[in-house]
């Protein structure tokens, strides 16, 4: 374990990759590229099946001068590829979208599959829906987790802070995922927190919010969802099995959950400071 995760210094930003692509995910899409597209192209581009990607390429994405295309295919290949790897995180992400809009023999839909996987296996905030990168973590959803974490530093909410990191290292962990566990944690988190502003450790979520709505300003309708989402990990039976059995939780569902929860320990600790409860 690195020093940075043994000491908690763990960022969602870092984490979930938005406007930034470390070496892994950025590798991981060239191997997509070339196994997909350039591997298949032959010595030469003037007789491949992949002359049209190659010449529309050059004229509608690069938009340089067809003569300056070199006809030996492994001279272009490498052109392309040291652009690839100079390009900005955004850049990269127009470049296998187009690919996937050119004629050519290669079908996108595998295409499209591989990149997916690649981009959740490396914590990517994107995903081909519908064959366009779109958008699946916000900036704002990443700052909810990022406060929730310092905010709970400042009160002194040791073991909300304590759940909110693992919650998001189990998350964010490229070898080893851990969807099932990240949920639990998250909800550990509003469970902790709950438990200090009730000011008894027994207490369960919905009996401490039932507690706490007395003390600050608790809207019923938070109340009645989180009191509905402990239920989703901690019954024993019924909706619980379907969503925390490890088949059918995936990233999603714990990028979900830790986003609630973070927006909601958030909630809690602006209303407890202003009625007095953390001081």
């Amino acid at each position: 374990m690195k020093f940075s995760e043994r000491q908690g210094i763990i960022k969602a930003k870092d984490a979930l990759q938005i406007e930034s692509m470390d070496d892994g995910l950025r590798n991981g899409l060239w191997n997509a590229v070339a196994l997909f597209y350039f591997n298949h192209s032959g010595d030469y581009i003037h007789s491949s099946g992949y002359k049209i990607l190659f010449n529309n390429l050059w004229h509608n994405f690069f938009k340089l001068p067809l003569d300056t295309m070199d006809n030996w295919a492994g001279t272009t290949k490498l052109e392309i590829r040291r652009w690839f790897f100079d390009w900005t995180w955004y850049e990269v992400y127009d470049f296998i979208e187009y690919l996937t809009k050119i004629e050519s023999p290669t079908q996108p839909e595998n295409f499209i599959e591989f990149c997916n996987k690649v981009l959740e296996r490396d914590r990517s905030g994107y995903r081909f829906i519908n064959g366009i990168i779109a958008p699946i973590t916000s900036e704002l959803e990443v700052k909810e987790i990022d406060n929730a974490i310092n905010n709970s530093l400042n009160a002194n909410l040791t073991g909300v802070k304590t759940h909110l990191e693992n919650a998001l290292r189990m998350l964010s962990d490229k070898e080893s995922p851990d969807y099932r566990n990240s949920i639990k944690e998250s909800i550990s988190a509003v469970e902790s927190i709950s438990k200090i502003l009730s000011s008894d450790s027994k207490h369960s979520l919905g009996s401490a919010l039932d507690k706490i709505k007395g003390k600050i300003k608790l809207h019923p309708a938070l109340e009645k969802g989180f009191k509905q989402i402990y239920g989703y990990t901690s019954d024993t039976d019924g909706i619980r099995h379907a969503l925390m059995e490890e088949s059918t939780c995936d990233f999603e569902d714990a990028k979900y959950m830790i986003v609630s929860c973070s927006a909601f320990i958030n909630y809690l600790t602006v209303k407890a400071d202003k009625s007095g409860l953390l001081k």
